[in-house]
């Protein structure tokens, strides 16, 4: 009996253990969330390592002992001053200037008395100074402008029975959005202060005001989908055919909202914006948005339809098994796993990225068959330690650490490869950078009403990336193609549209920056 109260009290007492063991990982856990979350209030918000991020080095003074040690001799002390003195001294440099383009006016000044004060002679000049330069601000004008056709008939073969009356009549360009006042300049600033200065359209519309165009953000906002849809569109499609025939792709997506949503969801359910942007080694680059209001697969199998190649890409689930695409995932998501976890074994997995990325740095300019070498010979060894080690280590449970070990393993197909196609980035970041000027839009103008509004955002963010990407200005080239297109017959000629692409010859003449 004695010995079956005594198991009976072991077996509660291991039970109790494991409890308590499962308690404290839980613990653990949380208070590494907890620490996290405060650090992300508080904390620096910056992802960059100790090395400089664009020359991979180290601070000059981080490991310089003359700046530890605190005995100086006077000669010491002395030569230090004297470069302080050196260093107060150096002229400031400008932080604000004129281009060399700039139209200049000059304003010259005389003396009200050229007559000396002594004989009473004329003076003659002897030299000038600029005293001092600045930038005068012109104010925008709005005027409006008629366009009259003329007709004009032959009064010979009007009073001649035998011929026919000979009338000519002058033809119009055709306007962008027929029956509105609102010309290609009009559109192209709407379209410009919107995508590029993310100025919504209700603050758009104070400004027309005081230039004397009395219309409101309806008006505006039916201006920019007509625009859009008309004739931005078959530029919009055309990029993406010449998109969707490259071997490599970049893609992202961040959620914004549609109020009127066809779904019967609320609006305030998230939409999505995905983001596909090609790489500088196959040619021009092209970004382009797909509006969607959902995240699910079927959406991004629908935006890349007739891709074939590698999608880089964060961790997102949607992306993968998709026929005839590979996914090679990025290195600056899974460093961010690693940054979240707290201690040294954190801190191991974070040197592993910063190891690559400092050789990426030095690789950076390399054809991508020598960028492959390289990697193959130094990187590969670093991304066979970084997987060694994760898998021999003990990371258990829903910790940050265990989640960051998770998260390299269920991955590292992709992540490796970078390594086999001196093409493919390590990371994902050019997607991030293109989807900002999206996630800055949402902040201002905070929604879309309608899925069409939100379809003309999309194909907006799509011309103006690639024009900037191109080195196009894009007021400008909005003004280019809402004046051109509407008098071409685009739609019979499809081949025309390549005269119109940001890279072309014509359009790097017209509108180049």
């Amino acid at each position: 009996m004695l010995e079956e109260q005594l198991a009976h009290s072991n077996q509660q007492n291991q039970e109790l253990s494991k409890k308590l063991d499962h308690s404290l990982k839980q613990n653990e856990a949380l208070s590494q969330q907890l620490r996290h979350l405060t650090k992300l209030l508080y904390g620096s918000k910056t992802e960059k390592s100790r090395y400089n991020s664009l020359e991979g080095q180290a601070s000059l003074f981080d490991d310089d002992p003359s700046f530890n040690d605190s005995e100086h001799t006077e000669e010491q002390s002395q030569q230090t001053l004297s470069y302080t003195v050196v260093r107060t001294i150096k002229k400031k440099k400008r932080n604000d200037s004129l281009r060399n383009d700039i139209e200049v006016e000059e304003i010259h000044y005389y003396p009200e008395n050229a007559l000396c004060d002594c004989c009473q002679g004329q003076m003659i000049e002897i030299g000038s100074t600029i005293v001092r330069e600045e930038a005068v601000f012109i104010p925008a004008i709005t005027k409006k402008v008629q366009h009259i056709e003329h007709a004009l008939e032959c009064k010979d073969c009007k009073g001649d029975s035998f011929k026919k009356a000979q009338i000519k009549r002058g033809k119009a360009p055709q306007p962008a959005i027929q029956r509105s006042i609102a010309s290609p300049s009009v559109l192209a600033k709407v379209i410009y202060d919107k995508f590029a200065q993310y100025l919504p359209l209700y603050r758009q519309v104070k400004e027309w005001e005081r230039y004397g165009l009395n219309t409101n953000d309806k008006n505006l906002s039916n201006w920019v989908i007509r625009a859009s849809h008309d004739w931005l569109l078959p530029i919009y499609e055309r990029m993406k055919d010449l998109m969707m025939n490259k071997s490599l792709l970049h893609i992202d997506e961040t959620y914004g909202q549609i109020l009127n949503r066809s779904d019967g969801k609320s609006g305030q359910t998230n939409a999505y914006n995905w983001v596909s942007r090609s790489v500088p080694c196959q040619g021009p680059q092209i970004t382009l948005f797909h509006s969607a209001l959902s995240r699910a697969r079927y959406v991004l199998e629908g935006f890349i339809k007739g891709f074939s190649g590698t999608i880089i890409c964060d961790g997102y689930s949607a992306y993968g098994k998709l026929e005839g695409v590979t996914f090679a995932n990025c290195w600056a998501h899974n460093r961010r796993y690693w940054l979240k976890a707290e201690g040294k074994n954190g801190r191991i997995g974070v040197s592993y990225c910063d190891e690559l990325y400092r050789l990426e740095r030095q690789f950076k300019h390399l054809s991508p068959s020598k960028r492959r070498k390289k990697r193959q010979k130094y990187s590969k060894p670093i991304v066979d330690k970084f997987f060694e080690w994760v898998e021999t280590s003990p990371f258990y449970g829903k910790s940050a650490l265990a989640k960051a070990a998770e998260y390299s393993l269920n991955r590292e197909d992709g992540l490796r490869a970078f390594l086999n196609d001196g093409r493919i980035e390590i990371d994902n970041n050019p997607a991030e950078n293109a989807i900002r000027p999206n996630v800055l839009g949402r902040k201002n103008w905070l929604f879309s009403v309608s899925e069409a509004g939100a379809k003309a955002n999309a194909i907006c963010l799509s011309i103006a990336e690639t024009a900037k990407n191109n080195g196009v200005d894009f007021y400008e080239y909005v003004k280019k193609l809402l004046t051109d297109l509407p008098n071409l017959d685009i739609h019979q000629n499809p081949e025309i549209l390549d005269q119109y692409l940001p890279w072309s010859k014509m359009i790097q003449v017209e509108c180049s920056k």
